[in-house]
């Protein structure tokens, strides 16, 4: 799997490409500003890019806007974005487009590594992976918006979880109920927020989508 990676900072920067090599991931380049990131995802082509938001020369959001101008180009190209902080704006950004292959992770996040490769394999196969503080703040301002209002205590949390791209098997760990319990709720989200029978993975982005950003999407 190639990836691209965009962080000015150089030993972060460095520690990320050598984590991602030594769990098997081909590094397709790895830049320090806003330029290079265009042209690397313009002309290298990679199965995912792992960007920082604030990229040189600007330092506002140039990582990020490079990343959608590449995602408008390349549809579903997948994104992982790392910030310093939970910014709700360019999450919702990221979000607008309404398809999967989409993640938002604080960069406290990458020095937990097996958390970190499992977020960058999770949007490299179209799945999200989102920061749970960063759930928290998008939520924080629209807990009663329709369709979400729909939901139940329980479904509410077993989206949380699946926000944060939970497998059933791991949303019930964590909620100490059995799988068949989570696959009842989450076969009740799909309904209630009016998705469309397919497959379930492409279900389970589509929840999560809407979740995050409030609008129905069925």
């Amino acid at each position: 799997m190639r990836v691209v990676i965009a962080e000015d900072l150089f030993l972060l920067r460095d520690g990320l490409v050598r984590m991602l090599e030594a769990f098997g991931f081909e590094i397709a380049a790895a830049v320090d500003n806003g330029p290079e990131l265009a042209r690397a995802l313009k002309e290298l082509e990679p199965d995912v890019a792992v960007v920082d938001v604030r990229l040189p020369p600007s330092f506002s959001d140039e990582g990020l806007q490079c990343a959608l101008q590449a995602r408008r180009r390349r549809p579903g190209l997948p994104v992982l974005v790392l910030s310093q902080h939970v910014e709700q704006l360019y999450a919702r950004e990221l979000l607008a487009d309404g398809s999967g292959g989409v993640g938002y992770l604080l960069k406290d996040r990458v020095f937990d590594a097996d958390q970190f490769v499992d977020a960058v394999r999770r949007v490299a196969g179209g799945g999200t992976a989102m920061d749970p503080q960063v759930i928290q703040q998008l939520l924080s301002r629209r807990s009663g918006e329709a369709p979400m209002a729909k939901l139940t205590d329980r479904e509410r949390e077993v989206m949380d979880l699946m926000a944060q791209g939970r497998s059933n098997a791991a949303i019930a760990s964590a909620l100490v109920v059995t799988e068949r319990a989570v696959a009842k709720h989450t076969s009740n989200i799909f309904g209630k927020l009016g998705l469309p029978p397919s497959d379930d993975d492409n279900r389970r982005v589509l929840a999560v989508l809407a979740y995050l950003d409030g609008s129905d999407r069925g």
